[in-house]
C-alpha cells in the first residue's frame, strides 16, 4: 500500500476545493452575503493545508488498483467532511450530520434534502449546493488528473475508481488528455444550457444553478417549488439539457471528433433515448386518461411526463409536479427508471443502462448454452464481444447492490416509517436520485429520519455514486496491509 501517494492525492483534493470554494464568494460579493466571510476563511485554510501537505510529491508515484480505489473513497469522504463546514459555521444547517447530508447530496449528485424551506439560504449557500453537483458530476479527481504529473498509464486506476460505468475507455492515449478531453465536452455543454436558459428569459443566478443541477445531474432546486413555477419553454429546455448529460460522454466524443457512424452504433445510448420515449408516452396516456381535469391539454401532458421520465431516469431530481400523486401503473414506471440510471460514462446514477444490457445478454447466452452445449454464443455490445472480465465486474455489482440495497432498508426501517417511504428513500440516495415516494416524495424532504439512518443514507449516496467499489474496499481489513 503506498500510503504518501494517497496522502498526497487527498492534499491535492483539499487544495482544489479551497480554489472552488472561492466560487461563493464571488456570488456573495455580487449579493453582500455576510455568509461570504465564512466561506473565503474555509477556502484559505482549504489552500494553505493542501499546499502545505503537498508541497513534497512522494518518489514512488504509482497508483495502483488498490491505491486508486482507496484514494477516490477517501478523498470523497474528506471533501464532504471539509464541505459541511461552511453550513454549519453561517448557521444555516446548524447539525454537522445534517450539513453532511446536504453536501453528500450535492457532490453525489443525489439532490436529497434535509432542507424544509430551501429559499431561506442566503445566495452564497444556494449557489455552493448547486456547484457541489457541478463539481461532483464529472468527479474532483478527474479534475485534478488533468494537473497530476502523470507516471505512465498508472493515473488510470484513479479514473476507472470515480468515474461510473462498466469501465472506463480511453479517447486519447495519455489519462491527463483523457480527463481535458472529458472536460472540455463538459464544459462546453453546460455553458450551451446557461446560455440557452439565459435566451428563454431566465435570470442568471438560477440559470446557473439550475444547469449545474442538471450538467451534475443532481436536482437541488434554489426555489421550494422546484422547477414548477418556471415557463413550459424552460421546463423543456432543462428536459432536454438533463437528457443529454444523461449520455455516455464517448458519444459526443465520438460525434466531436467525425466518428458519427461509431457513435450511432453504441447500443446504450440507443436503448436509452428508446427507455425514455417510450415510458414518456405510456405516462403520459396513463395520466391523460386518469387526471382529465388537470391534464386537459396534451402539451402539458407530455411536458411533465418527458420531464419527470428525464429527471428519474437521468437521477437528476428536479420536479414540475407531485408525482406522488400519478396513478400506480406511472409511479411503478418512475421507480424502475430509478433503478435503471442512464448511460455509462455519463453524470447520471442508478445501475446504468449498460450492465442492464450485458446482464440480459449474458441470461440469454446462458440459455443458449444449455439448449445446444456444443455451441458458443458470444456477448457483444455494439457489435464488440465484451470480456469474461468485463461481464464478472457486472455480475459482482449487480450482487452488492442488491445486497447493499436490502441491507439499507432493514436498517432503517428501525425508524417506524412506512414501507414505501423506506424504500423508496434507499432507492433514491442509492441511485443518487433525490426525490422518492412516501415521506420523501417530491414535495417533501428527508429531515424527519433520525441521525442513524441518515448516516446510513449518506453512506448509500457514496457508494452509488462511486458505484461500490471504492468505498466498500475500505472495509476491507487487507486493504490496509504492505502485501497482499
Amino acid at each position: 500500500m503506498n500510503r504518501r501517494v494517497i496522502g498526497w492525492i487527498i492534499a491535492w483534493v483539499l487544495k482544489v476545493e479551497g480554489y472552488l470554494l472561492l466560487f461563493p464568494c464571488v456570488i456573495a460579493y455580487i449579493y453582500r452575503d455576510k455568509e461570504g466571510w465564512v466561506y473565503l476563511a474555509f477556502a484559505l485554510i482549504a489552500i494553505a493545508g493542501g499546499y502545505l501537505l503537498s508541497f513534497r510529491a512522494p518518489r514512488n508515484m504509482e497508483i495502483y488498483q488498490r491505491e486508486g480505489n482507496v484514494a477516490v473513497g477517501l478523498a470523497w469522504i474528506c471533501i464532504s467532511l471539509y464541505g459541511a463546514l461552511p453550513f454549519v459555521m453561517t448557521g444555516e444547517i446548524p447539525k454537522y450530520v445534517d450539513a453532511v447530508f446536504e453536501i453528500v447530496s450535492g457532490f453525489t449528485t443525489t439532490g436529497s434534502s434535509i432542507l424544509k424551506d430551501v429559499e431561506a439560504l442566503s445566495h452564497t449557500s444556494l449557489f455552493w449546493r448547486s456547484f457541489s453537483h457541478w463539481i461532483g458530476g464529472m468527479g474532483v479527481l478527474v479534475f485534478i488528473l488533468m494537473l497530476l504529473p502523470a507516471r505512465g498509464g498508472s493515473h488510470m486506476n484513479l479514473m476507472k475508481a470515480e468515474s461510473p460505468g462498466v469501465e472506463v475507455s480511453k479517447f486519447v492515449p495519455k489519462v491527463k488528455n483523457n480527463a481535458s478531453s472529458l472536460y472540455r465536452i463538459y464544459l462546453g455543454m453546460t455553458a450551451a444550457m446557461i446560455i440557452v436558459l439565459l435566451i428563454s428569459d431566465m435570470n442568471w443566478f438560477d440559470s446557473l444553478c439550475i444547469t449545474f443541477g442538471a450538467a451534475g445531474t443532481g436536482g437541488f432546486a434554489i426555489l421550494n417549488s422546484s422547477c414548477a413555477s418556471y415557463t413550459a419553454a424552460q421546463q423543456w429546455i432543462i428536459t432536454i439539457g438533463m437528457i443529454a448529460f444523461g449520455v455516455n460522454f464517448s458519444f459526443y466524443f465520438l460525434a466531436l471528433t467525425r466518428h458519427g457512424k461509431e457513435a450511432l452504433k453504441m447500443e446504450e445510448v440507443r436503448t436509452y433515448i428508446a427507455i425514455i420515449v417510450v415510458s414518456a408516452v405510456l405516462i403520459a396516456v396513463n395520466i391523460h386518461n386518469q387526471f382529465p381535469g388537470f391534464y386537459q391539454s396534451w402539451g402539458k401532458t407530455f411536458r411533465d411526463a418527458f420531464f419527470q421520465v428525464g429527471t428519474i431516469i437521468t437521477t437528476t431530481g428536479y420536479s414540475t409536479t407531485n408525482f406522488d400523486l400519478w396513478p400506480s401503473f406511472s409511479k411503478t414506471i418512475l421507480f424502475f427508471l430509478m433503478i435503471f440510471g442512464a448511460c455509462a460514462g455519463s453524470t447520471g446514477g442508478g445501475i446504468k443502462i449498460s450492465r442492464l444490457i450485458l446482464a440480459f445478454k449474458t441470461i440469454r447466452s446462458q440459455l443458449y448454452q444449455i439448449v445446444h452445449p456444443r455451441g458458443v454464443r458470444q456477448v457483444k455490445m455494439s457489435g464488440q464481444v465484451v470480456s469474461p472480465k468485463t461481464i464478472r465486474s457486472c455480475c459482482i455489482f449487480l450482487v452488492s447492490y442488491f445486497a447493499i440495497f436490502g441491507l439499507s432498508i432493514f436498517l432503517i426501517s428501525a425508524d417506524g416509517h412506512d414501507f414505501e417511504t423506506n424504500v423508496s428513500a434507499v432507492a433514491a440516495t442509492l441511485n443518487n436520485i433525490g426525490p422518492g415516494f412516501g415521506e420523501v416524495g417530491p414535495i417533501c424532504n428527508f429531515s424527519f429520519f433520525s441521525t442513524f439512518s441518515k448516516i446510513v443514507l449518506i453512506f448509500d449516496m457514496l457508494i452509488g455514486r462511486l458505484e461500490i467499489i471504492p468505498i466498500l474496499i475500505l472495509f476491507y481489513p487487507r486493504t490496509w496491509k504492505n502485501n497482499g
